[in-house]
């Protein structure tokens, strides 16, 4: 149950909140009575409405994080609310549709598993939609993290084509839409070829089954090999990606789905000769809001997909998102939505 707010309409002192108090389990997610956190100065608290449930969190619930976590810690590394509080100075009004995400939530301060959370006004994204709570809430890290690969770390353009290794992502998923509305023909890897039909459904142009040697399925579709890559799977694959990419183009490093953050005895001549490596590990701020408006009005208009797999009602229900997720059985995001 909720608690109600004070009768002067302030926040209420308690709030609900899932709490990881050590490492472990599912059963290491409990729900607590906790207090609503205090903002500070440059800070502004949300009433939470809605969250997704990411790979990441499971990671900080396992206490394998690679981010300096302590704990107990209430995880969530993204959310969807409306402005509680804020400085006047802000620009943020009480109850503007606000969106967050990383800079972080979640590991080094509480995060987005409750009814209320504080975060620096800087990570914050203002915007106005009449999309359902659920659908806003799936958007923020995938859109952050997907835009930011292909804008910043591939500079990609209409007519070029995409590798998205890793693409029955939630983050492959969102940049495989946002590359076709660019203009890019994009491929996307799954390591279950039964998958092939529901990449196709979201708009990918080739679906290639990945059983961790992927160039020469690569070069038969494309010789001279593809203009960009976003790797997604880790850095055990990396060596490989290096020769689907034609000369000059670009591997953009920004997930490691299968582990491996790290190459043993790196040297720069495993990179494939004129083969341009980068990385993206942005932040909210690399999400500008026009961007998300604009993004949130092709969903309205079916432009875009939301690529919504299940809605969970309730902080009760978060364990089975987090086991869902775990699972990898459905595509798409796993959304908690709030009262």
């Amino acid at each position: 149950m909720s608690h109600p707010a004070a009768a002067d309409g302030a926040s209420p002192a308690t709030m609900r909140a899932v709490v990881v108090t050590r490492p472990g389990g599912l059963d290491a997610l409990e729900i607590k009575d906790v207090p609503v956190p205090a903002r500070k100065s440059g800070w502004l608290r949300i009433k939470v409405k809605a969250f997704g449930v990411n790979e990441s969190e499971i990671t900080t619930r396992k206490g394998e994080s690679d981010a300096d976590v302590t704990y107990p810690r209430v995880p969530g590394i993204e959310c969807v609310g409306v402005v509680e509080e804020a400085d006047e100075d802000s620009g943020l009004r009480p109850g503007q549709q606000v969106a967050t995400m990383m800079g972080g939530m979640g590991r080094s301060f509480d995060g987005s598993y409750a009814q209320y959370v504080t975060v620096p006004a800087g990570q914050v994204i203002p915007f106005e939609t009449d999309l359902p709570w659920d659908v806003v809430g799936a958007l923020p890290e995938m859109f952050q993290t997907a835009y930011g690969s292909l804008a910043t770390g591939l500079d990609l353009r209409a007519g070029q084509t995409l590798l998205i290794r890793g693409g029955t992502s939630t983050v492959g998923l969102s940049a495989a839409t946002m590359a076709k509305e660019i203009g890019a023909t994009v491929i996307s890897t799954t390591r279950q070829a039964d998958r092939a039909d529901e990449l196709r459904a979201m708009g990918v142009d080739q679906p290639v089954a990945d059983d961790g040697r992927l160039a020469e399925k690569i070069r038969a579709l494309v010789p001279e090999g593809v203009d960009a890559a976003l790797e997604l799977v880790g850095c055990t694959v990396l060596p490989d990606t290096f020769r689907c990419v034609r000369v000059h183009g670009t591997v953009c490093f920004t997930g490691a789905l299968a582990g491996g953050w790290s190459i043993p005895d790196f040297t720069p001549f495993m990179i494939r000769n004129g083969v341009r490596l980068t990385s993206y590990a942005g932040t909210a701020t690399d999400l500008p809001p026009q961007v998300f408006h604009q993004q949130l009005q092709a969903i309205a208009d079916g432009r875009l997909k939301a690529l919504v797999a299940r809605t969970y009602r309730g902080l009760e229900q978060v364990r089975d998102a987090q086991a869902d997720v775990e699972s990898g059985a459905t595509l798409g995001k796993h959304v908690v939505l709030l009262d």
